[in-house]
């Protein structure tokens, strides 16, 4: 089963219709390449994507 990825908060998850980190439903399989955040808190990449969650994000969501 592909990977998907949140429209909302680009979180990418592998099972499930519901994003763990925003709660959001509407989930995309189209999506490319990531980051992994393990301390948001600590990270510049996370602070300048708006991220405080750790966890691994999509870089681009496709339509």
């Amino acid at each position: 089963m592909a990977s998907k990825a949140c429209k909302n908060c680009k979180f990418v998850i592998d099972e499930g219709d519901v994003c763990p980190a925003c709660g959001g439903t509407e989930l995309t399989t189209n999506w490319k390449g990531f980051v992994v955040i393990f301390d948001a808190s600590k990270s510049n990449i996370a602070q300048k994507m708006g991220l405080s969650m750790p966890g691994k994000y999509a870089l681009r969501l496709s339509k």
